[in-house]
């Protein structure tokens, strides 16, 4: 029954810290609901919310400032769990009566190993070594300036380091824990099994929230929120156009047209892929718009990357709208595979600061312009659950976890002026550095590999004939995140070979180099 997977859940609130989205990850893995949320959130929207726990995050700021950020009084008086991690420890800690103060010698960043005193649920018999006292030691990772130097008067401490006298704290009573070090990150062993003790045992949250449950969650709720009207939804062939594609076609079948924007600047023969998959197999009803000269001509004498970007993004969105017109007696709505991070992301709040990389494109704004209603199938879901929920629908692996694909595809890993015969080069380099990845077992051992076009001609012997021809550079990187990235060690006899097959196979490539920069300083993309 629709709703049944949002029956236990958690609240997040965000005081600015880099792994708050780790965190709902985290949570989410255990299979429970859970929303990541301003700090300013209101008493009225948390009690909107109905949290059956609330998580304080950690958060770059001090709360010995007068105008640091603060919880909601209400958080305290809900009657719910509260757990404070880092910074968000220290909130409790300051708005219950305890104290918090700077340190200048006793700071801990990184690793430390806290002793466990007290016997708590938060937890019991969780440990990774054992001190010759008999304590319970935690192997935990910690990044604090402040230290709390008083806990509030109802409060027990229930674990230590060296430096940090209050490392736990807990009021068993009323379910409010602190911990000063940050649960969510691999580099605390059992992290995962503290906030499994917090969600699943202090919270008594059920673990609802698993693929299976979600697909026929999102199903039932297109159903009911579309009815007998119909969707119009701009398929790309990536993993979250591809997935809501999927969910919208098993909600209301023929009642979805899909429009394949065929750009000219996709990877090698991805256009008759994604027709094959999703209009042969899956029986979507597709409308394919071969584009690419029109695109291509937009680009002509264009070599900013950024220009770029807004250049593609804007012809997609004025080919879509044609077409959308064009259909608009029939159509009602618009889907969008919009994500969580996606959400989180362009979220406003108080602290919320940004400083713009590379822009993204996307059909944000089309509703306005075509006066229909918005879906968004996904906007609740990370990338890892809309690949689980796409396996979950019947979608191949390989295309769910190819590597990332740049939206403005092929326009921004051609360096400088996108020309047709660039293209087409690029197109070949890159299946052949994916094929011989794919052959020696590394391609999903590896987070993103591809072909970059540079535009700058190198010598080159082929035969007995001298060739003054463009260069090719592969770029491969190992991630958890996308935010930080270092450059994958991959063997030499792997290079040798694609290095090889790219000059011998490809007229029109003198040069193969390798990109062994990490990010920072680089980025993943050239651009």
């Amino acid at each position: 029954m629709t709703g049944n997977i949002y029956t236990s859940r958690i609240l997040i609130l965000n005081f600015g810290s880099q792994y708050s989205q780790l965190l709902v990850r985290r949570v989410r893995e255990l299979g429970v609901y859970c929303e990541l949320r301003a700090w300013d959130i209101t008493e009225m929207q948390i009690r909107d919310f109905a949290p059956h726990g609330i998580i304080l995050s950690g958060g770059p700021e001090s709360t010995i400032k007068s105008n640091s950020p603060r919880a909601s009084e209400y958080i305290f008086q809900a009657g719910v769990p509260v757990l404070g991690i880092c910074y968000g420890m220290q909130i409790i800690t300051v708005q219950l009566g305890g104290q918090v103060n700077k340190t200048t010698n006793l700071r801990e960043f990184g690793y430390a190993q806290v002793a466990v005193i007290t016997n708590s649920p938060l937890v019991q018999n969780i440990q990774d070594d054992i001190s010759s006292n008999g304590q319970p030691l935690l192997d935990v990772w910690m990044s604090h300036n402040d230290n709390v130097t008083s806990i509030p008067h109802d409060f027990i401490t229930v674990a230590s380091t060296k430096t940090c006298k209050f490392a736990i704290v807990a009021n068993e009573i009323k379910r409010f824990y602190g911990v000063q070090f940050h649960p969510e990150v691999t580099h605390t062993k059992q992290g995962q099994h503290i906030i499994k003790r917090f969600v699943l045992d202090i919270c008594c949250c059920q673990a609802l929230w698993t693929p299976t449950q979600i697909k026929i969650n999102a199903i039932a709720r297109i159903r009911e929120q579309v009815g007998d009207e119909r969707v119009i939804l701009g398929l790309s062939g990536g993993v979250d156009s591809s997935v809501t594609a999927m969910l919208l076609h098993y909600a209301i079948g023929d009642h979805l047209t899909c429009v394949f924007v065929d750009n000219g600047l996709l990877r090698f023969d991805e256009a008759n892929q994604v027709l094959e998959m999703f209009r042969n197999h899956f029986g979507l009803n597709i409308v394919y718009v071969p584009s690419e000269n029109r695109f291509l001509s937009a680009l002509a004498g264009i070599k900013d990357p950024e220009v770029k970007r807004k250049i593609i993004g804007r012809v997609f969105i004025k080919i879509f709208e044609e077409q959308a017109q064009r259909l608009k007696s029939d159509i009602q709505w618009l889907a969008q595979g919009t994500i969580y991070p996606d959400i989180i992301e362009s979220a406003v709040s108080t602290t919320s600061k940004a400083h713009m990389i590379k822009s993204h494109h996307n059909v944000g704004g089309l509703p306005k312009k075509l006066k229909m209603r918005l879906i968004e199938p996904l906007k609740e879901l990370f990338k890892d659950e809309v690949r689980k929920i796409g396996l979950e629908l019947g979608l191949p692996y390989d295309i769910l976890y190819r590597h990332p694909f740049p939206g403005p595809g092929l326009g921004v890993r051609v360096l400088g002026e996108v020309k047709k015969e660039y293209c087409d080069l690029l197109r070949r380099a890159d299946l052949i550095f994916i094929e011989e990845l794919h052959k020696a077992n590394l391609y999903y051992k590896v987070s993103q590999a591809f072909a970059v076009f540079i535009p700058i001609s190198s010598v080159g012997i082929m035969g007995d004939s001298r060739k003054y021809q463009p260069v090719i550079s592969l770029r491969a990187v190992e991630t958890i995140d996308f935010m930080t990235a270092q450059w994958a060690h991959l063997p030499y006899e792997l290079l040798e070979s694609v290095s090889n097959r790219i000059i011998n196979e490809i007229d029109g490539i003198s040069r193969v180099v390798y990109d062994i920069s990490g990010k920072p300083p680089a980025t993943i993309e050239w651009e």
